[in-house]
């Protein structure tokens, strides 16, 4: 129970920061990604914010053995840039750039029910089951 309330206590605040922050509102992450037209620089300044307080917080969980939960940290060490992982990066900014949304806004605009946000998690859904059967569907 104790994992279940920090999940949902770290979901709140991270989709509570998405809309403070504009980042869940894909007019303005168009408006960013436009760089030839008429530029919207402040996510930029979201992002900033996200790396001085994420890069010295995971230098100190790296350190650690367990988590607030008691479970054993898992932290990815896997350094290796390869195809799929550069192919996954396009993808992901092709539709960024597209719809000007990605997961964590697409779910926070399920709360209100945005259209944009329901097609886009239900196309999500359907990529990731799709995805597990991705070696079954080869000819």
């Amino acid at each position: 129970m104790k994992a279940v309330i920090y999940a949902l206590f770290a979901g709140a605040l991270f989709g509570f920061g998405l809309v403070v922050s504009g980042m869940a509102n894909p007019a303005k992450v168009i408006g960013f990604l436009d760089v030839t037209g008429d530029w919207d620089p402040s996510l930029a300044l979201v992002m900033g914010g996200a790396l001085v307080v994420t890069i010295p917080a995971f230098r100190r969980f790296k350190r650690m053995s367990h988590c607030a939960t008691g479970d054993a940290m898992q932290i990815p060490n896997n350094t290796v840039i390869d195809r799929p992982l550069l192919l996954g990066a396009v993808y992901f900014g092709i539709g960024w750039g597209l719809i000007g949304l990605c997961p964590g806004p697409a779910l926070v605009g399920l709360v209100t029910l945005q259209p944009e946000s329901i097609l886009f998690v239900v196309s999500m859904l359907f990529g990731m089951v799709l995805f597990q059967y991705k070696d079954a569907l080869k000819p």
